[in-house]
């Protein structure tokens, strides 16, 4: 908008004059212009996509190693030192074997250094995501005619599903048989999240709210500490699948706790005393360590040296980690059939991983004063998936703990990420085979450690409940669900909560009457505060959300209660007998719990005790078209009374709407805007009061 000049040197106050917008392109038009743009060629714009899709080439040539490089390995050989002692632990999660994990840190790590957009977030195996993976590969190897927790073929199977050679033993057959369920589902997640990526749909991530993701991190949680159980007490017990999985592997671990193995119970204790006290002293003296504690490392080197010194699994019968072979196997084609078998679980797998990724990514970005881009992350997450599902991989993702840990051992670009997979390399190549006495009560001990940020979040759902009940009941909605049914069902179980949550506090959003504080331009609502004066003949009303289909009746209904006139009824009596009957003292208002602004029903005045209504519509975020069908008829209404209804503090997507949908005559656009929309409430009210004062004197003269 700009001021008339003409107005300014007359000394009147200034006007605002619109802009003549731009002739709008037709569809065809505008398809036409972007598809020229995309698909130009030249060497400069190969280069700028290339660096688009690479990042890496546009910020490793402003590397500066004196500043950086000090950090970068420090903080990539602490994550490696982690992640190797993680990743085995993960793999019992995944049902997979632990060669296959560190094959998932190795490639994941590369491919989000060329990638990736965030320099702190450190992608990887994610318990989450193994759990899900974990539940898919037991599900396809009990159909295969396995038993996931015997390590051996279910009575009646059916071996035909194996592509594989009958003269494996039974393990291996297993073995071969999950990891191509899993690359087959990895790969499908994979590319699910290139094509959001290619699609723009980065944005979608941002539905899943962060109480929704903490209430599923809250019951997957649950759900992995259960499925741990019994490798912390040597027990064999079959892996549940579908709904009620955890309460039936509470029970089947009570029924069987009799078999517990004392060696693996004792070195579970030890393992967890460990663990946990020194993550309390971790957390206490944070701020005085530079390096935290490669604790989950001393851990797995002392009970290997013990299992190994003192033959616990001859002896005792300890289930051990066992063969870990060193290199890299051939590349593989997943397997077609198996994708489509998958195709459906891809989803919540492609989808939790993308809301952890970027969000993640967003959070450091914010703390440390830089950018990402949520389309990219997408990108680089979806090929960490997609590209490493043909070498014995399964699916990653940003981990908040391994992220938090980076950060504080000094990272500053994602060099870092070079360190550790150099660091998990050096054990592919020569170190596998040390952990082969390492006890799996060890490994679940550092599972069960690692979910402890996540069951922490317990505590604040108090404070929630305090903050937005709604949002509260959305995470203990989530994470119920996930406990009692299933992981997936949990997922889907939060998003339609937090859809409701988002109607529900839409559809019946706080309605009041304004009045004016002394002799200021400040209207406020009278029932929060004492001492505002209305304006004699004008009522106004704000609206505390936006007027669309599923509230527009609960904004009529707050209206008719708060300024006492039915307006619709006394329309219609007014069109049908005549003006005598426009009002009746025998149509009570509805109320309908209208909440702090509303009253008891009010008879309708014999006379409307006001000339014009004042539509306050500042909290009015949008118009659909059942919301501006209810201004017009409002208007029609009042009309017929001889109620004038004026709109003030309309947003500019409200004008828009409101002159597209015409609400304003498009003949007279300027004139009929200037008469009915206002800048201000108290511009609104003084226009009400003068053009009362012209009808006042006319109708006295005449």
């Amino acid at each position: 908008m700009e001021v008339s000049p003409e107005h300014m040197q007359q000394g009147q106050e200034p006007v605002l004059v619109r802009r003549q917008p731009p002739v709008p392109l037709g569809m065809r038009e505008t398809l036409k212009a972007r598809l020229l743009r995309s698909w130009a060629c030249s060497i400069q714009g190969a280069w700028g996509t290339a660096q688009d899709l690479l990042p890496a080439t546009r910020w490793l040539r402003q590397y500066r190693l004196q500043e950086d490089l000090a950090g970068d390995v420090m903080s990539g050989l602490v994550i490696g030192i982690i992640l190797v002692p993680q990743a085995i632990a993960y793999s019992l999660l995944a049902g997979l074997e632990p060669i296959y994990s560190l094959y998932t840190s190795f490639f994941a790590n590369l491919i989000y250094f060329l990638m990736g957009t965030s320099r702190h977030v450190s992608v990887g195996i994610f318990s989450l995501l193994c759990l899900m993976v974990g539940q898919v590969v037991d599900r396809e190897l009990l159909l295969a005619g396995f038993d996931p927790a015997q390590n051996g073929p279910g009575p009646g199977g059916n071996n035909t599903a194996l592509n594989t050679s009958a003269t494996l033993p039974v393990p291996e057959l297993r073995a071969c048989y999950a990891i191509r369920v899993a690359t087959a589902l990895t790969l499908v997640a994979g590319i699910y999240q290139v094509l959001m990526g290619v699609l723009r749909l980065g944005f979608v991530s941002t539905y899943l709210s962060q109480p929704l993701l903490d209430g599923f991190a809250m019951g997957a949680s649950v759900t992995i500490l259960t499925s741990q159980l019994r490798h912390l007490l040597g027990v064999r017990v079959p892996r549940h699948q579908g709904p009620g999985m955890v309460v039936s592997t509470w029970l089947s671990l009570l029924r069987n706790a009799g078999q517990a193995n004392p060696c693996d119970v004792i070195i579970s204790a030890v393992c967890l005393a460990v663990l946990l006290a020194a993550k309390e002293l971790a957390d206490r003296c944070r701020h005085h360590l530079k390096v935290p504690l490669p604790t989950e490392l001393l851990v797995v080197v002392g009970a290997t040296l013990v299992s190994h010194i003192g033959q616990l699994h001859e002896r005792f019968g300890s289930s051990v980690a066992g063969d870990i072979p060193t290199g890299f196997m051939a590349p593989q084609v997943p397997d077609p059939r198996l994708m489509w078998r998958v195709a459906l679980d891809a989803m919540p797998l492609a989808l939790v991983g993308s809301a952890f990724s970027i969000s993640l990514a967003e959070m450091f970005a914010r703390s440390h004063g830089y950018s990402v881009r949520a389309n990219q992350e997408l990108l680089a997450v979806g090929c960490c998936n997609m590209l490493p599902a043909f070498f014995h991989c399964f699916a990653t993702s940003a981990a908040l703990a391994k992220s938090l840990v980076k950060t504080a051992a000094g990272c500053r670009t994602q060099l870092s990420s070079v360190v550790s997979a150099a660091v998990v390399l050096l054990v592919l190549l020569a170190l596998a085979p040390l952990f082969r006495d390492l006890p799996q009560s060890a490994l679940a001990c550092i599972v069960v450690v690692s979910l402890r940020g996540a069951l922490r979040k317990v505590r604040d759902i108090p404070r929630l409940w305090r903050l937005s009940p709604a949002e509260a009941l959305v995470c203990t909605g989530t994470a119920a669900t996930c406990v009692l049914v299933s992981t997936e069902a949990g997922l889907l179980a939060g998003m339609v909560l937090s859809l409701l949550s988002l109607a529900g506090h839409t559809r019946r959003p706080r309605a009041a009457l304004l009045a004016r504080l002394g002799d200021s331009d400040v209207y406020e609502d009278t029932e929060e505060f004492e001492g505002l004066v209305p304006e004699p003949g004008v009522q106004v009303f704000r609206f505390g959300g936006p007027l669309y289909y599923i509230n527009k009746d609960f904004f009529l209904q707050s209206l008719y209660s708060l300024t006492g006139l039915d307006v619709g009824c006394a329309a219609a009596r007014t069109r049908d007998w005549g003006p005598e009957a426009g009002t009746s003292e025998r149509d009570p208002v509805e109320d309908k719990a209208l909440g702090p602004g509303g009253s008891t029903a009010v008879l309708v005045p014999t006379v409307a005790s006001f000339h014009t209504v004042v539509i306050d519509c500042a909290p009015l975020l949008f118009l659909d078209a059942a919301g501006l069908a209810t201004l017009q008829a409002l208007r029609h209404n009042y009309r017929a009374l001889g109620v004038a209804l004026l709109l003030a503090c309309c947003s500019p997507s409200v004008r828009d709407t409101l002159r597209r949908g015409g609400f304003l005559r498009e003949d007279q656009e300027d004139a009929a805007e200037e008469g009915q929309l206002f800048h201000s409430v108290h511009g609104a009210v003084q226009a009400a009061r003068a053009r009362h004062r012209e009808l006042v004197a006319t109708n006295s003269t005449l």
